[in-house]
């Protein structure tokens, strides 16, 4: 069932591509309009109550030289800065998120004698699954409608115990993609089960250093780990990370500009870092 916001988001992120692919033309507001089939009054409108500027400013944000300043400027991932902006009631929660990883024990058992709550959600960015492992969130994944959740739950934790319960895990959802105007009684801090080699963890933790709004190179994060030569381990690292958004893989692009893949699709990683810029009018 498509719900009015992810109908909504799948419009704009068809405008998303159709930006992406055409940056450089410059698209009037007339002709990605008529990318959703909508007039250019209503389209300006809606992209703006999603995005909180207008469809030209946005595109700012996806072209190449904006990518290209964010890398020079330089996120500040070696600095554990974590009380720079939590009073504002638009930041995101990754800076409240920590990171657990699983003992030993539960990796080498795949979650065998485990209990994994989940439940599947609208978001801005299209509907996800969220899943949970004694309170602390373990996947979080975007879907579409032909994927199977429990067939994405199952793959990283083969042996658990599914249990779908939506209406347990809703205040965890609520302030994952809160709104605007929603206040800071939300942010609070949001703890993260993992199951990933030291390696891996040392990756995501470094991506939560990132800014909103911000972006680093795979090349920044493998310095900002001690391991400047590990650029390509890093990458790998962070394709394999289990829980989008949250843990903020969208906002590591390639040392070019360009935005490279992400495992839930280009577009989504565009209107993601677009989305961000926006916000914090980077």
């Amino acid at each position: 069932m498509t719900t009015s916001t992810t109908y909504t988001y799948q419009q704009i992120a068809h405008a998303i591509e159709h930006l992406t692919a055409n940056f450089r033309d410059q698209p009037s507001l007339a002709k990605l309009a008529d990318q959703v089939s909508i007039s250019e009054f209503h389209f300006q409108r809606l992209f703006t109550e999603w995005a909180g500027i207008s469809p030209k400013k946005f595109l700012q944000y996806l072209t190449l030289e904006h990518a290209k300043q964010q890398l020079r400027n330089g996120a500040p991932l070696a600095e554990a800065a974590y009380e720079a902006g939590l009073s504002g009631t638009g930041r995101l929660h990754d800076l409240f998120v920590t990171i657990e990883g699983v003992t030993p024990g539960q990796f080498k058992q795949l979650g065998t004698g485990l209990v994994l709550t989940y439940g599947v959600f609208d978001s801005p960015f299209g509907t996800y699954v969220l899943g949970t492992i004694n309170g602390k969130i373990c996947q979080l994944q975007f879907v579409d409608e032909d994927d199977d959740p429990e067939a994405i739950l199952t793959a990283e934790w083969p042996g658990v115990e599914l249990r779908h319960d939506a209406d347990s895990l809703k205040f965890l959802s609520d302030r994952i993609f809160p709104t605007l105007a929603e206040s800071d009684t939300l942010m609070q801090p949001l703890s993260v089960l993992v199951k990933g080699s030291p390696f891996q963890l040392k990756v995501w933790e470094a991506l939560l250093r990132i800014p909103e709004g911000r972006l680093a190179s795979y090349d920044q994060i493998a310095g900002a780990i001690g391991m400047p030569s590990a650029s390509r381990a890093v990458g790998t690292a962070i394709g394999s990370n289990p829980v989008a958004y949250l843990i903020p893989c969208h906002r590591v692009i390639r040392k070019t500009g360009l935005f490279g893949g992400y495992r839930w699709g280009n577009t989504r990683k565009n209107a993601l870092i677009g989305w961000e810029a926006a916000r914090t009018n980077v």
